[in-house]
């Protein structure tokens, strides 16, 4: 019995010290060029080192992560590169960025110069044809350098973008934008939280109808995406990866679910999409958990922009959270399968 127990224990410490080996490790890096990235990095580590709190401020929660820890030597891991909103920063998905490294992710999260907040030139912004090259170049850095993150699994890299971020992916998954047909549907379904960005986005420009696609991307899923309307169904339905579309089931802009995430799912090949409207979600659940009195904060020192914190139902936005993260995790493991 004694030796029985001693076994046990040995079996039980030893369990121990494997789960508290696997860590998320986090850090920052620049891509440099023309174009410089600041990109954020998640990703399996073995530490050692102590965790913070990253990706967190007065009026959002972050995420646990040991900065600038060793990543994993376990071999090469799929890549999940996330793409935020206009006007947003890496640290709207970092929810979803430690629950994919929990699954074996890495994970790498650009600010889109031009239209994050760290940088809002005009000029950047309205070279939106420039957001999904961005990611692009995050694969190519990451390829490269593998002490930043550990080695990539080439055949398994994976897009996931919230609004302005799903336009990005989608262009990056082939999806072509087509400024002549977003002109004629502003007639006739205008809307300024969409039209009003015609010239802000340079969404008239020749470059913005170029193929954007990137040949290694595998899946790619959508979080209540914007200016869907511009892409040509034709290009859409030429699409060949699979595809995960998420809708707000909550309209803030007279921008219901089927205009924006279900024109895109209308159009993307039925066999290879899904589409999930989660009726309780606004626009900005998918972003980051606000701390309380968030929204009173973000009300007095930007009036308006407290709507950032608002969820439509009786859920709490860590609740959507787990439902949204479960679905894509379940997506991915069935669209790019571990070998």
């Amino acid at each position: 019995m004694l030796r029985l127990f001693v076994a046990v224990a040995a079996l039980l410490f030893a369990a121990s010290l494997v789960q508290a080996s696997e860590v998320t490790g986090f850090r920052e890096t620049d891509v440099l060029g023309p174009r410089p990235l600041h990109v954020s990095l998640w990703y399996p580590s073995e530490g050692p080192g102590e965790g913070n709190t990253v990706g967190e401020n007065r009026a959002f929660f972050g995420v646990q992560a040991v900065r600038n820890a060793p990543p994993t030597e376990a071999g090469a891991r799929p890549l999940a590169l996330l793409s935020h909103g206009y006007g947003g920063s890496w640290r709207n998905l970092n929810w979803l960025a430690a629950a994919l490294v929990a699954e074996g992710y890495v994970v790498a999260a650009p600010d889109h110069p031009g239209t994050t907040t760290f940088n809002k030139d005009p000029a950047q912004a309205a070279m939106l044809w420039e957001r999904p090259h961005d990611l692009s170049r995050v694969i190519d850095a990451l390829i490269a350098d593998p002490s930043l993150a550990g080695p990539i699994d080439m055949s398994r890299i994976a897009a996931i973008g919230h609004s302005l971020g799903g336009w990005t992916v989608a262009s990056l998954a082939g999806a072509r934008f087509d400024g002549r047909r977003f002109e004629k549907d502003c007639v006739s379904h205008p809307n300024p939280r969409t039209c009003g960005l015609h010239d802000e986005l340079g969404l008239g420009r020749p470059e913005l109808q170029d193929d954007l696609s990137d040949p290694r991307l595998g899946a790619f899923v959508t979080l209540d995406l914007g200016l869907a309307r511009g892409f040509s169904p034709e290009s859409l339905a030429g699409i060949h990866v699979p595809s995960l579309i998420f809708a707000a089931g909550i309209d803030i802009g007279d921008l219901p679910a089927k205009l924006e995430s279900g024109y895109l799912a209308d159009h993307l090949p039925k066999a290879l999409s899904t589409y999930v409207e989660v009726p309780d979600a606004m626009h900005f659940s998918f972003m980051q958990t606000c701390k309380p009195g968030a929204e009173a904060l973000i009300e007095e020192e930007t009036p308006g922009d407290g709507i950032v914190c608002r969820d439509g139902g009786t859920r709490s936005r860590d609740q959507i959270h787990h439902e949204v993260a479960d679905r894509i995790i379940q997506f991915l493991a069935a669209a790019l399968p571990a070998k």
